[in-house]
């Protein structure tokens, strides 16, 4: 029982082990390795089109507006 479970237990560590190392071979390989910046804000192509992040875009309306219209 012990030995099945060291032996599974490795098992898994060497796997994600090798996810890991699979997951980073742009960081290790690649001189200034960096990963692709998939946030919306930070994405020319988003920014081009006029997409924002959405958190951005809620604190832009809860500011307070000098020209609000106090209700």
């Amino acid at each position: 029982m012990l030995k099945t479970f060291i032996t599974l237990f490795i098992i898994c560590v060497i796997l994600i082990g090798i996810a890991m190392l699979f997951l980073s071979v742009r960081l290790i390989f690649k001189k200034n390795g960096r990963f692709v910046k998939t946030h919306v804000g930070q994405s020319k192509a988003m920014r081009d089109r006029g997409i924002t992040c959405v958190q951005s875009q809620d604190f832009a309306m809860r500011h307070k507006s000098p020209y609000a219209v106090k209700e």
